[in-house]
């Protein structure tokens, strides 16, 4: 009776342990979405934001919550243990694998766009125009649905029909149980981050060398540049620990499932929503002309805005002018 009742204590303790670590993940991801919400918003409604880094930054963005918001539900339906048809489960781990390589891809674009204005300013308005920037977006998103696509593929190739009827608790290792199929995974994303992170090192040198020859008055930029490519290769090792990461908690699963919940949480918070932080730090604080309007459209609000615009149209348009260009 004694131990009976020990267990039944510490199951209901380790329940309650995860339902707080589960509530502070929810409060993480909402404060994360609404402050990307916002600057999706902001990069919206002002035109002066069309140009190429803005658009890969509004990218980044959108990547990020959509990742944030379907890494979110496996880890909920991975505590609760919720069972949900394989064939489902396979469209959405394809669908949050997709997105983790938009993400860190969308960074390396992120550098060479900063490469070409601090290196190349004279070609700049040639190179970032509107036709090269949508190309460019094209070509992120069909190399990234190039591995997804072909473990999606190979799953129900190799799967035998009786498991496609079955319901399991969605997580990414599902699709992962075939061997080689995984390893092939791994090798992929290795040499993807390898060519990645070697463009953004190759960058930062040649940043480097400009600012050696630069002018006192470029400096700033440059020094600028430099602290951005820090910040973006910082990104980039995080997000790609994101890709390697069900390699790491695949054994767990198998053994023990709370230890398998604990570590994807610990996992979740270091190399899911940390990187995601930097993204509003890099562009929503150190840009002075996005931080201005972003703070304008975060502290007015669009309720205020409205009702400025329904009193007097001409004066609500002399507002926006003026905080805006302030």
């Amino acid at each position: 009776m004694n131990i009976t009742k020990n267990n039944n204590l510490s199951s209901t303790s380790n329940l309650n342990n995860g339902n707080e670590k589960l509530l502070l993940v929810q409060v993480l991801v909402g404060i994360l979405l609404y402050v990307n919400g916002l600057m999706i918003f902001t990069f919206l409604k002002k035109e002066t934001f069309r140009e190429t880094r803005y658009i890969l930054f509004a990218q980044t963005l959108f990547a990020d919550s959509a990742l944030m918001l379907l890494t979110d539900l496996t880890l909920m339906g991975s505590f609760y243990q919720y069972p949900v048809h394989i064939i489902p489960c396979y469209i959405f781990c394809t669908l949050t694998s997709l997105v983790s390589v938009v993400s860190p891809m969308t960074l390396v674009a992120m550098c060479l766009e900063r490469y070409v204005a601090i290196c190349m300013p004279l070609r700049h308005s040639s190179i970032s125009t509107p036709k090269n920037t949508f190309i460019g977006l094209l070509a992120i998103w069909s190399v990234s649905f190039i591995i997804p696509l072909f473990i999606f593929i190979v799953c129900f190739v190799y799967i035998p029909p009786g498991v496609l009827r079955l319901y399991v608790v969605c997580t990414v290792e599902a699709m992962l149980q075939i061997k080689w199929l995984a390893d092939m995974r791994a090798m992929s994303l290795q040499l993807l981050f390898i060519i990645m992170l070697s463009i953004i090192v190759s960058t930062y040198i040649k940043i480097v060398l400009a600012a050696r020859s630069a002018s006192s008055e470029k400096k700033n930029s440059t020094n600028k540049g430099l602290k951005t490519i820090i910040l973006h290769g910082v990104q980039l090792l995080l997000s790609m620990m994101q890709l390697i990461i069900p390699y790491i908690e695949m054994p767990l699963w198998k053994v023990n499932v709370m230890l398998f919940v604990n570590v994807r949480y610990s996992n979740f918070i270091l190399f899911l929503i940390l990187p995601r932080c930097l993204s509003p730090l890099v562009y929503g604080l150190r840009d002075k002309k996005f931080y201005n309007a972003l703070k304008y459209y975060a502290f007015c609000g669009i309720l205020v805005c409205n009702k400025h615009k329904i009193r007097d149209g001409k004066t609500f348009r002399g507002v926006v002018s003026i905080s805006i260009h302030n």
